[in-house]
């Protein structure tokens, strides 16, 4: 059996996987919500709470553990201070707790938010600039940043998931390149965990769609071989007004690329 642990199982994607990596052949699961804590699902199941910022936090949540889920954090657009506590510094403590446990694997959840400025019109390998449409994106730049350090100084494989729209399906243009289903999610993140070796490795968290902005979409390192596409839902979903703006319209971010957006020299594609 192989001990894996699941930060941020509370969370949107966390709420998806936990149960499906609970219900997996050779995984025992240690599941961490956040401060609040968790009522487990099943008798097999362990269960954790806490600041990640805290030491004996992590060590509750490492102890033991050969690969780590790493889904928590702030996910949103929010203002530098609370991204730096919650993304940097708990990120830090979480590594430096994956160095004394000698945990083997850490499966980060970085974002497509890393990479947001790009424009619509681009198609992007995974060696591609970084760049963040916001705070939120330039974490997870900076987080995937240290998942490559701590593997080149220290032996922790990572696996960096720049995922896409983790929806059960989309709803709006801008998901017909950006979805990531969640039978995809849930087959993604066991492959992560069950890879003989990986090193350091960025993956696209995507599914297999029609219109998607980055390739490839799936990753033959891992296995990972995606079977959802948003184009199956592209009907329904274009006729509906877009609720995004110009400039969102413009950037893979989206609304998180309009969010403070004031460059007047950058016109917005209608």
């Amino acid at each position: 059996m192989r001990t894996v642990a699941l930060s941020g199982a509370s969370g949107n994607v966390g709420r998806v996987l936990r149960p499906a990596l609970l219900a997996a052949p050779g995984i025992t699961l240690r599941s961490a919500g956040g401060t609040r804590p968790l009522t487990p699902l099943s008798e097999d199941e362990d269960v954790c709470h806490g600041d990640l910022r805290d030491p004996a936090v992590v060590d509750r949540l490492l102890k033991g553990v050969e690969v780590l889920v790493h889904m928590a954090g702030t996910s949103v657009e929010r203002p530098l201070a609370e991204i730096v506590e919650n993304n940097l510094r708990a990120l830090h403590a979480v590594y430096e707790g994956a160095r004394r446990h000698r945990v083997r694997r850490v499966v980060f959840a970085s974002s497509n938010h890393a990479i947001g400025m790009h424009s619509t019109e681009d198609r992007l390998a995974l060696n591609c600039d970084v760049r963040p449409d916001g705070f939120y994106g330039l974490s997870k730049a900076w987080g995937e940043a240290m998942t490559r350090m701590y593997w080149d100084k220290h032996g922790i494989e990572g696996i960096s998931v720049r995922i896409g729209t983790a929806i059960e399906k989309p709803t709006e243009p801008r998901h017909l390149s950006t979805w990531l289903g969640h039978d995809d999610l849930v087959q993604l993140v066991l492959r992560c965990i069950e890879a003989p070796a990986a090193g350091y490795l960025v993956v696209w968290g995507v599914s297999n769609n029609t219109r998607s902005w980055w390739q490839p979409v799936g990753c033959e390192r891992l296995g990972y071989h995606p079977v959802q596409n948003a184009e199956d839902y592209a009907a329904e979903v274009l006729s509906r007004p877009d609720p995004l703006d110009a400039v969102g319209r413009r950037f893979q971010g989206g609304s998180f690329a309009t969010a403070d957006f004031t460059r007047p020299d950058i016109p917005a594609r209608t």
